[in-house]
């Protein structure tokens, strides 16, 4: 999940970087480039997760045209936030993989 959310997001930020988008805007195009690294990174997952969530949300109310890419990427984004980097991340090397175990109830 990581992998796609972090190409997807490269690839669509330089795109629109490539465009020439007013200042505003390029900065936005520069932080989703850089939430799409550090998701394909696996550093500081959770934090780019939600920053994905945010921008895409932001993309799928403010812009005209197809929501369905912002609403996909922006998905990818918060499950990410939620479910963490994976044991292959630099997040996993740093901080240790944390792993839950669920114990049986027993009544």
């Amino acid at each position: 999940m990581r992998l796609a959310a972090g190409i997807a997001l490269i690839v669509h930020g330089i795109a629109a970087l490539r465009g020439g988008p007013p200042l505003g805007s390029a900065t936005l195009h520069v932080a989703t480039t850089g939430a799409g690294i550090l998701l394909l990174a696996g550093l500081w997952t959770p934090i780019a997760g939600a920053l994905v969530a945010v921008i895409a949300l932001w993309h799928t109310f403010s812009q005209p045209g197809d929501p369905w890419s912002c609403i996909m990427l922006g998905t990818l984004g918060a499950a990410l936030a939620l479910l963490g980097p994976g044991a292959w991340s630099v997040d996993a090397r740093l901080f240790g993989w944390k792993r839950i175990d669920l114990r049986d109830r027993k009544s």
